[in-house]
């Protein structure tokens, strides 16, 4: 699990004893970002980081054998790389870089709003080449959560960071055979979404993408082939999302609600009403 806002800290848990084992720090001038992967042995863990005397976006590499001990960094040449996820290819990583510059001294203040650079990037993990930079269609559409199916396409959400009167796609998509495209929703709903998309998760066993918008209140699911929407799902604070291993779907909610949402079905199903707040992610 992974410090963020920013945060400097990863831990490694035990989940049958539920014990932490391992309590990693980011070392002097760097901070992490919230995520994690680790390669298909289970060797090497690859974490998004930011180096502060520069800003420079890294992928930070650590050896699972050797106590998590860090090894080298990957430079993304960018600002902010928030989630990473492995292809199904074993050595290509997708990352949502956010192109917004934080700094812990300011919290979560955002201080390069008007020359952000975001993209979604594919990074070969042996080598460290950048092999792909997808740029999204406005500058401030900040490149965060994304989620990796089983035949290789990403689809991959943005927040805004403009003017509050725009709208702008909030996803994009990126097949297997390399093209990259923003998925177009009707106008009135992505203004619903309220310019902010959080957690997406693909089914791996249908060609379903779900993608929850916390300020909206909602989940919205799509082919994630076609890019056709299948449902929209008013969840109060939708945050977390995940594959539930039976076709459908987990999702927290920010006010402390889990709900189920299955294909077919009109309405998220409440599973549990919990004291405490959830963000925007689920594992």
């Amino acid at each position: 699990m992974f410090a963020r806002r920013p945060g400097h800290h990863f831990y490694v848990v035990d989940a049958d004893q539920r014990q932490i084992t391992h309590r990693v720090a980011a070392g002097d001038g760097y901070h992490f970002y919230g995520h994690g992967v680790f390669d298909p042995d289970g060797r090497y863990l690859y974490v998004t980081a930011n180096r502060l005397d520069d800003a420079m976006g890294l992928v930070r590499v650590y050896d699972v054998d050797d106590g998590y001990a860090h090894v080298r960094d990957i430079a993304l040449d960018g600002i902010g790389p928030h989630e990473i996820r492995l292809l199904p290819d074993g050595k290509t990583l997708a990352v949502g870089l956010g192109g917004i510059k934080t700094h812990p001294d300011y919290g979560r203040v955002k201080l390069n709003l008007g020359e952000m650079d975001p993209a979604l990037l594919l990074v070969d993990r042996h080598s460290g080449e950048v092999t792909a930079r997808h740029r999204p269609s406005h500058h401030q559409l900040s490149c965060r959560h994304l989620d990796v199916s089983a035949d290789g396409t990403v689809i991959a959400g943005y927040q805004f960071q403009g003017p509050e009167w725009e709208t702008h796609p909030l996803l994009c998509r990126l097949g297997p055979d390399g093209a990259f495209s923003e998925l177009a929703l009707e106008e009135a709903l992505t203004a619903s979404l309220q310019q902010y998309t959080a957690s997406v998760a693909i089914s791996r066993q249908q060609p379903l993408a779900l993608v929850t918008a916390p300020r909206g209140h909602k989940a919205i699911m799509l082919n994630h082939q076609s890019g056709k929407l299948l449902g929209e799902y008013a969840l109060p604070d939708a945050a977390g999302a995940r594959c539930d291993g039976a076709g459908g779907f987990l999702v927290s909610s920010g006010q402390g609600g889990l709900y189920r949402i299955e294909p077919g079905k009109p309405d998220a199903v409440a599973l549990a009403n919990l004291p405490l707040h959830w963000d925007n992610h689920l594992t």
